[in-house]
């Protein structure tokens, strides 16, 4: 059986220093020559997606937005999973009763992306800091939903995304998807509300329905929010910087990390590349 590779980004292709090395991408690009099929599901946007990976060979749809957006190797979107505006305004109320602002990350009602955001606190500053020169920034004082949400993402302390993530839990239940986790580059905590079929679970079974379900699915990852992802794949391979709870779900866990190259260490002697 043929097979597809996918490969979350952050901490698992990508180094520390947000780059792919000159090895994975000497690695995958052979692969890609030979038509074997890589592609990666990452939470990073489409724009920034595109960007990190431009020395890499696509060929084949990615998974981006944490699931809630397909994107053709060129950036069209495929597919895009996102909450409309009254819940969002009603997701927004909530958080304000804790002082908190978020970033609305999705589509305006012309179509076009947009990273929305409003009151910032020191955390925020420093992402958007990263992203200043990002063309999808969008300042409203008064930080309203937009037409299509992909992500709404508040980042804080701990404390204060406890409290809203209980309410939130309680108000909307099963019609949102929470997602809570430790940021790995800053220190703070990312709280992201999205569809709740906007995952990478989801997102890689709606992949495999654009022509690839009949191919043997090896998913490669570090994180929570790679599980869902490993319950649909035939190998689930855990970097060795993985949380534990992913190890606990992997059939195979590698002896290196993202920054010794791990994805590409395993593809290489599967392929016994020299």
């Amino acid at each position: 059986m043929k097979n597809l590779y996918i490969t979350d980004l952050d901490k698992t292709l990508l180094r520390s220093n947000l780059t792919v090395s000159g090895y994975s991408v000497k690695i995958w690009n052979t692969l890609a020559e030979q038509n074997i099929k890589l592609t990666v599901a990452t939470a990073r946007s489409a724009p920034k997606t595109l960007a990190l990976l431009k020395d890499l060979k696509l060929h084949h749809p990615l998974i981006v937005m944490d699931g809630a957006m397909i994107i053709s190797p060129g950036g069209e979107i495929l597919l895009c999973k996102a909450l409309h505006e009254a819940i969002t305004q009603e997701i927004l109320a909530c958080g304000r009763r804790f002082g908190l602002e978020p970033f609305v990350i999705g589509l305006d009602a012309e179509g076009t992306e947009r990273f929305r955001y409003g009151k910032t606190n020191q955390l925020q500053q420093t992402l958007l800091h990263e992203y200043r020169n990002d063309k999808r920034l969008q300042h409203d004082s008064s930080l309203n939903a937009l037409h299509e949400n992909v992500k709404i993402v508040y980042i804080d302390q701990k404390e204060p995304l406890d409290a809203l993530y209980e309410v939130l839990h309680e108000a909307f239940g099963d019609t949102i998807e929470i997602k809570f986790s430790k940021d790995p580059y800053i220190d703070g905590y990312f709280l992201t509300v999205l569809h709740p079929h906007g995952d990478k679970a989801h997102a890689l079974q709606k992949l495999l329905e654009m022509g690839y379900d009949d191919l043997q699915i090896t998913a490669f990852g570090d994180s929570h929010n790679d599980i869902g992802m490993f319950e649909i794949a035939h190998r689930k391979i855990a970097v060795a910087n993985a949380v534990e709870e992913l190890k606990a779900v992997a059939t195979d866990v590698l002896p290196h990390t993202n920054d010794e190259d791990g994805v590409a260490r395993y593809l290489q002697e599967r392929y016994e590349l020299q």
